[in-house]
């Protein structure tokens, strides 16, 4: 069975086909980006090769159509016909209280994911245009969503109410959702089994650190608390996003810059995080080129990230009053040794040890880094987001 993965943004699509048959391998990614502008961007990745086109996309229909061409392209396709993909399984970033599980999408799923959409404004437009465009590309595959928000459904009020009067959770539901739940329950029961583990007996902090970050606390198998919240700016300190930020902040620059509140979003969002202190630097790499170099601001950065993570470990253990296995995870997670190592010491508190050779050797491979007679496992573990959706998927098809 050949599921399609589609994670649609408000101007880009990812996407990946996997053969859930054949030891779910990806026989097909890729990227359109700059969706709805002059000239778009497609890159189509398949057995090992890569090809990339500037071509205009005016909306996801038309980038949907191009990804389905190219899977069967005579030249650089990976199936003979459409009739080979069995289902489709989208990435939805916000469920709210509606969807505490994936589904099968129909016509009422729309109307929920909808009415949802002030939620997530940025977002679940385009998702919502993703289902769409399937529809009417691919009108009798059966489709199915699988929501960032779901995993984290299980917290307890005293960890998803915010302290603000409780009628704007009545009227507006104003709480903490969280996201990266597909990425955190991936890695929690996946690195835990890598471990010879059953989650659902362990207390697991989960570390999906990247562009967008985010931290768990995983707890037999169920999240009790997450950093993200009803949006994800939220909680660590980002790529450009702010993370936690005292809200008086947030209404001083607004007052004396005389920004609205379009620009303020722009500014915690985009302008913020790892951006705002270094200039300009995304990229942990470059924090890190740029620190080595002298920069203090990339000093500053660097520092601050490591900082907030580290403190967010220490909050979940309490928590949930002790940890069993740290993982880290996500394109930081995963690759940045020179980040996790300045995260990971000093925290013998925890009775955590690291063995910091194996640490700078480990880039993008499931492992373990901390030492044997360490207390709490740390172990670098690979999300794979794409895969949990097309399982998820796959169950929901087979009913």
């Amino acid at each position: 069975m050949k599921i399609l993965v589609l994670n649609c943004g408000s101007s880009s699509i990812k996407y990946q086909l996997i053969d859930m048959a054949n030891d779910h391998a990806v026989i097909a990614k890729g990227l359109l980006e700059r969706i709805g502008l002059e000239m778009g961007e497609f890159t189509h990745k398949y057995s090992d090769q890569k090809r990339y086109v500037q071509i205009p996309i005016p909306n996801h229909t038309a980038g949907i159509g191009l990804v389905l061409d190219a899977l069967v392209n005579e030249e650089h396709g990976v199936i003979k016909s459409l009739d080979e993909i069995c289902a489709v399984g989208h990435r939805l970033v916000h469920g709210g209280e509606k969807f505490t599980k994936s589904v099968l999408i129909n016509e009422s799923v729309m109307e929920l994911m909808e009415s949802l959409i002030d939620l997530a404004p940025l977002h679940n437009p385009a998702c919502i245009a993703g289902v769409r465009a399937i529809t009417e590309l691919l009108p009798n595959v059966k489709q199915a969503g699988v929501f960032d928000t779901a995993f984290h459904s299980t917290m307890k009020p005293e960890a998803f109410l915010y302290p603000v009067p409780y009628e704007y959770y009545e009227k507006y539901r104003v709480r903490r959702y969280g996201f990266h739940g597909t990425s955190h329950k991936f890695v929690a029961e996946n690195a835990a089994k890598f471990l010879g583990k059953d989650w659902k007996d362990q207390k697991i902090i989960t570390c999906h650190l990247g562009s967008g970050a985010s931290i768990a606390a995983v707890q037999n198998g169920e999240s009790v608390d997450t950093s993200m919240g009803f949006t994800p700016v939220e909680g660590l300190m980002m790529g450009s996003r702010t993370g936690d930020l005292d809200l008086g902040v947030f209404m001083y620059i607004a007052e004396k810059e005389g920004f609205d509140m379009k620009q303020m979003n722009t500014l915690i969002n985009k302008k913020s995080g790892l951006v705002g202190i270094t200039g300009g630097k995304q990229d942990m790499r470059d924090v890190r080129a740029g620190r080595d170099e002298g920069d203090e601001r990339c000093t500053y950065a660097f520092n601050m990230f490591k900082h907030r993570v580290k403190k967010y470990i220490g909050a979940y253990a309490a928590v949930m009053n002790g940890v069993d296995i740290i993982v880290m995870t996500g394109g930081i997670g995963e690759n940045a040794w020179f980040m996790r190592g300045p995260i990971l010491q000093d925290m013998e508190y925890l009775g955590v040890k690291i063995d910091m050779e194996i640490n700078d050797a480990t880039m993008g491979e499931a492992r373990i880094i901390s030492t044997p007679d360490s207390k709490v496992t740390v172990v670098v573990f690979p999300t794979d987001e794409e895969y949990m959706i097309a399982k998820d998927t796959y169950d929901l098809v087979r009913g």
